[in-house]
This record gives structure tokens, C-alpha cells and sequence, in this order.
């Protein structure tokens, strides 16, 4: 794992966490929810972190297939265009 995919999936958790706990506040200060609203609610934190966390692996995979010596041949033919 990269220190930056390991940055983004620290971040994201961190962030998830702080908003479940946010929710979980407010429901239970101001509105009233029965039991299976909270766990319906970290449920959806943890799926929305999930899919979170694999669409940016994907994304990151497609960055990856390209070949590092294509782009540096490629690179220098435009700068030579240039």
C-alpha cells in the first residue's frame, strides 16, 4: 500500500467516523429514533465507506496500467514537438 492510498483510506475512515458520531448525537439528543435507526445508520456509514474506498481503488488501478516507460518516451516527444 502507497503512503498516499493509506492517507486517503485514514482520511476517509476518519471522516466517516466523525459523521456517524455526529448522528448518533443528534439522534440521540433531539430526535427519537428507535434502536434499529442506529444501526441502520452505521450500517450506512460503513457501506458508504466501503464503496468509497474501492471506487478510488479502481481509480487508482487504471493509473497505474499505464507503462512508466511509454509515458517518459511519450513525454519527450512532445517536448521536442514543442
Amino acid at each position: 500500500m502507497k503512503k498516499k492510498d493509506f492517507l486517503f483510506t485514514f482520511g476517509l475512515t476518519l471522516l466517516m467516523g466523525v459523521l456517524w458520531v455526529t448522528g448518533e448525537i443528534i439522534m440521540g439528543m433531539w430526535l427519537a429514533v428507535p434502536n434499529l435507526g442506529h444501526i441502520l445508520w452505521f450500517a450506512g456509514i460503513v457501506i458508504v465507506t466501503l464503496v468509497i474506498s474501492v471506487w478510488h481503488s479502481f481509480l487508482e488501478d487504471e493509473s497505474e496500467r499505464k507503462d512508466p516507460k511509454l509515458e517518459k518516451y511519450e513525454r519527450k516527444v512532445n517536448k521536442r514537438k514543442k
